[in-house]
């Protein structure tokens, strides 16, 4: 398995291409940093639809720019009336957001710089994003050239009518300026389709920057004076029209003077300080950036202190990364991928325990709301160990101590557990009550080839060591019901009950094969013996139980089926050679044959399917040119995809390539799975 310091190495040898692709987002992430500060713009360009969460409510971000006296919206629809400057560019980058306008003699270019840094992860964790303006003319001309910046209160409510209060602060050389909810009811709400409505919004600058005149305060929005030439509008902190989060923004005005070719940068602050971020088994967890002590004030001020180098290490960051994943995969894959990476990051949140240990807890967006899902954790994997072996580990303790509890009997691995933001035991299925709609087999080899996975990355098995004992009630688990899956759910649940599931029985297998492994870096010899014998023994039977002529089938039960077997990759990806080297070729073979315009089906029950299971299943190819014919058409479908929201992994394959449910989510990050692939056609 490639380690992180791979991603070098492909850079020094990482060709150029002759035309960049380029990729129109479904959804593009301006503001991406946990499943509730999410921000995104649904559309082609900045100033055709209002700004939004990921849920698809209003989370209205607003920006204009008045060239000689005369206003151009650059960030949303309002106001109706004020033209949009042309916007002539846009590019996603893993931590960089770049839009990109001309127009009126002037250069606009307009970055959202998230530093999702996974090797820092206070910086990493830091709820805060970078709005960046740098303004040139064109041709030797000089403009008058004046920024307005606009953000609803809405941005810290639930819903549009919960009463909201504000404040402005001085912090240093800073201003911030501070909204949130009147009545604050931390972590007092779970489920799905629900935004945070405790904790503080912010929005902060050097105060140096800001107009130094100060302007009438209006009650209400100043963007419809500073679009026509009003002299009279707030140029910063909140304007009230009502007592509501709906009726409340906040805005900032800079004033550039005259410029020229040399760019002129300015830069505002968006932040959130939710105080407390997760509630485990009962107690509040604090955001991991406040391990320290520190509050919002100490985060502002080290995100100012420090932007100058954060902006050079996430360019740094984005250039080694990109370059890493066109080599890997192409242009197509690595822009895909660009988008993937702060979606990945954005579904999960990372707190700190009372020791001020990392523990991070997906949300299973627009699915359906539970925290900590093992088969979210799963596909999303790859992201994680391969810049993070802290982090998988971080995502991988809340399970582990839960499953080790008393409160969890099954001999199997869980699902969940519970309902985000509160993490207080599974709720999925039977529970913690009976075995009914579980995903036993599912979960359980999806644990053992995550932990064999963290152990090749870290070189020892030493993080399984105080859970060895639920790891060898699960290998037990897996010997006595893994092959032959009864009939039960897996993670693509939403197809219903399976029995005799092919590709179940290959996760299991694998599964086995990845607890031999780790007997064997354990010096546990004779056991890794005898489990490394019978997952070669259940793969050759597979083999022989599966086959369907040119494929192997769905059902062992079912000939004339198929599916894909996107479980197999771990074989590979873990060394464990237990499936001949013909059983990928021939279902990559057979997969060539199945595509539609938008992609590989899942199985043959139906067109739609999974985007995170096609990357791995593409990553079965023995050639980078079979690999890209079944991720490229991944890229088409999202530069085409009629479904506005961030990227879906559950759509059609066929027509307009619609989603069916999901968005948002971690599962994403499996894209990544490339990048840990040691087949010989990409290292």
């Amino acid at each position: 398995m490639h380690l992180p310091s791979a991603i070098l190495l492909f850079v020094a040898s990482a060709v150029a291409t002759d035309a960049v692709e380029t990729l129109r987002p479904p959804s593009v992430p301006l503001v991406a940093h946990d499943p509730y500060f999410s921000i995104w713009s649904p559309a082609d360009k900045l100033t055709d639809a209002d700004t939004v969460h990921w849920t698809g409510k209003p989370h209205r971000l607003i920006s204009l720019v008045r060239i000689d006296g005369k206003g151009f919206r650059l960030m949303g629809k309002e106001p109706a009336n004020v033209p949009a400057l042309p916007q002539v560019g846009l590019e996603v980058l893993p931590t960089r957001t770049v839009y990109m306008f001309k127009g009126e003699g002037v250069l606009l270019t307009l970055t959202f710089m998230t530093c999702a840094l996974p090797e820092d992860l206070m910086v990493y964790s830091r709820p805060v994003t970078y709005l960046t303006y740098d303004v040139s003319t064109v041709a030797g001309e000089t403009h008058s050239v004046e920024l307005y910046f606009e953000a609803a209160a809405e941005i810290a409510a639930n819903a549009k009518d919960q009463a909201v209060v504000s404040s402005q602060e001085k912090i240093g050389d800073l201003l911030a300026y501070k909204v949130g909810t009147k009545d604050q009811p931390i972590l007092a709400k779970k489920g799905d389709d629900l935004r945070i409505d405790w904790g503080y919004f912010y929005i902060a600058t050097r105060e140096a920057a800001l107009a130094q005149k100060r302007l009438e305060r209006l009650a209400g929005p100043g963007r419809g004076a500073f679009a026509t030439g009003g002299s009279s509008f707030i140029y910063s902190g909140f304007a009230m029209s009502g007592g509501r989060a709906v009726e409340l923004v906040g805005s900032m005005y800079f004033d550039l003077g005259t410029v020229r070719a040399q760019p002129i940068s300015r830069w505002l602050m968006l932040a959130y300080d939710d105080e407390y971020s997760i509630q485990y088994f009962k107690k509040n967890l604090r955001p991991y950036w406040r391990r320290n002590g520190d509050d919002a004030a100490a985060l502002l001020k080290k995100a100012a202190a420090e932007y100058e180098s954060l902006k050079k290490r996430c360019e740094k960051f984005d250039v080694e990364l990109m370059a890493a994943l066109t080599k890997a995969g192409g242009e197509k894959y690595a822009r895909i991928c660009a988008l993937a990476y702060r979606q990945s990051y954005a579904a999960n949140k990372l707190a700190a325990d009372d020791n001020g240990q990392p523990l991070m807890f997906p949300k299973e967006n627009f699915s359906n709301g539970c925290i900590a899902t093992v088969d979210v954790i799963y596909p999303m994997g790859p992201q994680f160990l391969l810049f993070s072996p802290s982090l998988t580990k971080a995502m991988l303790v809340p399970i582990m101590d839960y499953s080790a509890s008393p409160r969890w009997r099954w001999p199997f691995a869980p699902h969940d557990l519970g309902t985000y933001p509160q993490a207080n035991g599974q709720v999925y299925g039977g529970g913690e009550r009976t075995e009914q709609n579980q995903m036993p087999v599912e979960e359980t080899g999806n644990m053992l080839v995550l932990l064999a996975a963290l152990a090749q990355v870290e070189g020892n098995a030493d993080f399984c060591v105080k859970y060895w004992p639920v790891l060898e009630k699960w290998a037990d688990y897996l010997k006595a019901k893994g092959f032959d899956p009864e009939n039960q759910l897996c993670t693509d649940d939403f197809a219903g009950h399976l029995a005799h599931n092919v590709n179940l029985s290959a996760k299991a297998i694998c599964g086995l094969g990845a607890f031999g492994q780790l007997c064997e870096l354990r010096g546990k010899a004779a056991e890794a013996a005898e489990y490394g014998k019978l997952a070669r023994e259940f793969a050759l039977k597979w083999v022989k139980e599966a086959d369907d002529g040119d494929h192997f089938r769905l059902a062992f039960d079912k000939p004339g089926t198929w599916s894909q077997k996107y479980n197999l990759v771990w074989d590979r990806l873990l060394g464990l050679d237990l499936f001949p080297a013909d059983v990928a070729r021939k279902e990559v073979a057979f997969y060539q044959t199945k595509q539609n315009r938008h992609g590989l089906p899942l199985d043959s029950r139906d067109d739609y399917t999974k985007l995170d299971w096609i990357g791995w299943s593409a990553s079965l190819s023995d050639s980078q040119e079979t690999f890209r014919a079944l991720v490229d058409p991944l890229f088409d479908w999202a530069n085409t995809s009629v479904s506005r929201v961030p990227l879906t992994d559950w759509y059609r394959t066929t027509g307009e390539g619609a989603q069916v449910a999901f968005q948002a989510r971690s599962v994403v990050g499996g894209l990544f799975i490339q990048l840990l692939n040691p087949a010989p056609a990409i290292s």
